[in-house]
């Protein structure tokens, strides 16, 4: 993997989370309009702990759990981070009772959103398509078993943009695209290996391939692929259980072509296949403001501060020890 290729992020409440091979930073704006900082090490993640599934259409949905569980601890400290008058670490380090009490109830109420929000998906993405062309095929003449899977995935990207479409109008969710925006500009001016400044990163683009809206695009437009090759069964209830069941396949693959994306950004080819996901980031990013951009800059040069020292400190502990005089 390279440099650039280890390095990511997401945009939280109010501010960024940005990770490297071996460490991650969430960097938020207070109330109080002040910046903070808290950079931690990542741990060893599932592709670490299960090294034989870390190979090419294998390790896509273990990647995709790993960043769940860290977007989870970032989510964690940044709404605590607005809501606690002392600031704890995604852990729990530090702080008093009553911090402790209220990261407790956030974490818990993360957790039943992201329940939820796995369960309304589930619902809009799979049954809702699903039914939908149930209701439709015989009105439009639909009969085929893949033009019925076709028309299923046209109706789920439908319903994806639409949703996304409509929650851009909210004033909290319009803030965090301005951050996710800020983190793909961030990203993109150390990709292009230039000093992490606010002059360089502001003209940068809000877009970037590796971007997570990419990614469910790609797996949308892959879905409709992969189910055209496979029988439509007639009950409803096992068509979902076999989108379920192909999910972490077309998820693989998803991952593998997103991860090509970043190695070739310039190849014409590819990034015609991905444009349908690069347009879609002009819902999910909007034009962050420069204060919204400095919060980005600081949690990117955290974490590539650490990993720099960590580099440093592996050359220095392999140089080989002097023998006596």
């Amino acid at each position: 993997m390279s440099e650039y290729m280890a390095y990511g992020g997401q945009a939280v409440i109010e501010g960024v989370m940005m990770r490297s091979p071996r460490h991650f930073a969430v960097a938020c704006r207070k109330p109080d309009g002040s910046l903070v900082v808290h950079e931690e090490p990542i741990g060893n993640s599932l592709l670490g702990r299960i090294r034989w599934m870390n190979r090419p259409f294998l390790r896509g949905s273990l990647a995709l759990v790993d960043a769940i569980a860290l977007g989870l601890k970032a989510l964690s400290y940044a709404a605590n981070v607005q809501t606690d008058s002392e600031t704890v670490s995604p852990t729990g380090e530090g702080g008093s009772a009553k911090t402790g009490a209220s990261k407790g109830a956030t974490e818990l109420a993360i957790g039943a959103t992201l329940a939820l929000s796995f369960a309304l998906g589930l619902a809009l993405f799979v049954a809702l398509p699903t039914l939908l062309t149930q209701l439709v095929q015989g009105t439009l003449g639909v009969t085929a078993p893949t033009a019925r899977n076709l028309l299923d995935g046209i109706i789920r990207i439908m319903i994806f943009l639409a949703y996304v479409g409509l929650i851009s109008f909210m004033h909290n969710i319009r803030r965090v695209f301005q951050y996710h925006g800020a983190e793909h500009k961030a990203i993109n001016t150390f990709e292009a290996g230039l000093p992490l400044n606010l002059e360089n990163a502001l003209p940068a683009s809000r877009i970037h391939p590796r971007c997570g809206t990419s990614f469910i695009v790609v797996v949308l437009l892959a879905t409709i692929i992969v189910h055209s090759v496979f029988p439509r069964p007639d009950h409803a209830l096992v068509r979902i259980a076999l989108h379920l069941a192909l999910l972490p396949l077309v998820a693989g693959a998803s991952y593998e072509l997103i991860r090509w994306a970043g190695r070739c950004r310039n190849a014409t080819v590819l990034q015609m296949l991905l444009a349908p996901g690069l347009w879609s980031q002009r819902l999910t990013t909007r034009e962050p403001t420069p204060d919204q951009v400095e919060v980005a800059l600081a949690a990117l040069a955290h974490v590539v501060a650490r990993e720099q020292s960590d580099v440093q400190l592996e050359a220095v502990t392999a140089l080989p020890a002097a023998e006596p005089a």
